[in-house]
């Protein structure tokens, strides 16, 4: 009989921590911008993101793109410049409405995949009378707000993966094509020297004949 209210008290925990994630990809011409809202001040905001492909097959620079946080009264929260990728978190020191505006500076479309993670701790006195227990609430809140981050880690990582598995194909293709224009200007050299042997002997036997 004294094991049930424990059992019971301990799932009660998990709705001390409130985690919201949102994911998306999404083709960047010059600027754009996407917010999020946090509903609690002190929440535990995770950004990430990963510069996937641009729309041009031969385009392989690593100008990477400008991303500016900005907190519900327009002043800036961190700014980022130049990255394929990036994560960063920051604690929220206002709820309300958070701005991640992309900025792209190189003259292709570029494909983002961008998630954003928020934390939240809350605990209602009526569930965790007892002191003992408090402690124990805490370490099972802080492990599913660690399990939310490896999610949010193996999203990131698949991202990049993705990256990189178009920077691969882009590169292959790269390769064919010049093995291929080497090849016929190889080819055309030949051709040309033939020629111009040819030219060259019957300039010869023609004088020779004279």
């Amino acid at each position: 009989m004294m094991r049930f209210p424990t059992i019971l008290t301990a799932a009660v925990v998990f709705s001390f921590l409130i985690t919201e994630t949102v994911g998306i990809r999404f083709v960047i011409d010059r600027e754009e911008c996407l917010s999020h809202n946090v509903e609690y001040e002190g929440d535990t905001v995770h950004v990430s993101f990963v510069v996937i492909k641009a729309e041009s097959t031969w385009h392989f620079a690593e100008e990477g793109v400008d991303l500016v946080i900005k907190g519900p009264g327009g002043e800036e929260v961190h700014s980022m410049h130049d990255r394929t990728s990036e994560k960063y978190e920051f604690m929220a020191q206002k709820k309300g409405l958070y701005h991640f505006c992309f900025t792209n500076k190189s003259p292709y479309h570029e494909t983002v995949d961008f998630d954003v993670q928020v934390g939240h701790f809350a605990y209602y006195d009526q569930h965790a009378k007892d002191e003992h227990f408090k402690p124990l609430f805490d370490q099972i809140a802080r492990l599913e707000e660690a399990l939310y981050n490896i999610q949010f880690e193996q999203h990131w990582l698949q991202a990049e993966n993705d990256r990189q598995a178009v920077v691969n194909e882009k590169m292959g293709r790269r390769a064919v094509h010049k093995a291929l224009i080497e090849s016929a200007a190889l080819i055309g050299a030949s051709v040309l020297q033939v020629y111009l042997l040819q030219r060259l002997f019957e300039r010869k036997l023609g004088t020779s004949r004279v």
